[in-house]
């Protein structure tokens, strides 16, 4: 297999991945919050507990510029931070019930999306998108923190 070509491959197709997700995200966010601050909601959702770092990390933001917007989005009730009890110095992040039900929204309307999209796919298609999905996520897409 020619890798070079094999990566240019890798490259368009996660290009693609983001003009969909803006796509789907398109106008989701409410106008209270930043595009960044979404993000970061975002990420809290599909992975919470998480930490500041993990955040910090996800978003190549630097810690100080993550725990101002983190402070932003707690002062807005969105989310919370929680002291781990075996180890005080921990906290973990997570959506608050009001940041939970905002997401919710948000994910149904982008799930909307996503359904209109595949509206045409056949059943084999969906089977077939549901197998590269499960190789990509634990083949290309897992979380590999040596890198």
């Amino acid at each position: 297999m020619d890798q070079k070509a094999f990566y240019h491959k890798f490259v368009t197709f996660t290009t693609a991945v983001h003009q969909v997700k803006h796509e789907f995200t398109k106008d989701v966010k409410p106008d209270d919050i930043t595009p960044l601050q979404y993000n970061i909601l975002e990420y809290i959702a599909v992975s919470q507990p998480v930490t500041l770092s993990e955040i910090s990390d996800c978003h190549h933001m630097s810690m100080p510029n993550t725990s101002r917007e983190l402070k932003k989005l707690v002062d807005k009730n969105l989310c919370e931070k929680v002291t781990v009890a075996e180890d005080r110095r921990k906290q973990y992040i997570r959506l608050s019930e009001e940041g939970q039900a905002m997401m919710n929204e948000v994910f149904k309307r982008i799930l909307a999306r996503f359904l209109q999209r595949i509206n045409d796919a056949s059943t084999e298609d969906l089977e077939e998108i549901d197998r590269a999905l499960d190789v990509l996520h634990s083949k290309v897409f897992y979380s590999n923190k040596s890198l």
